[in-house]
């Protein structure tokens, strides 16, 4: 069903799409803005990711397991 998804005639459609939609003088600052928003999503969530691996302590040791002998 989805085999073929992307072949190149449909990414020169959307191209097409987007440029009619967007014009071409406008489309540059789109994609510089698009840019930017991803740069900072991807910081965010490097940033989180290392808050959550500091703030998750490894597993203590213990002597005892709560096993009887």
């Amino acid at each position: 069903m989805l085999r073929n998804a992307l072949e190149p005639w449909h990414l020169l459609l959307v191209a097409i799409v987007f440029i009619v939609l967007f014009g071409s003088k406008r489309l540059p600052d789109t994609a510089r803005s698009l840019g930017k928003s991803l740069r900072i999503l991807k910081s965010e969530t490097r940033a989180m990711r290392d808050d959550g691996a500091e703030a998750r302590p490894g597993p203590a040791p213990s002597a005892d397991r709560g096993e009887a002998g």
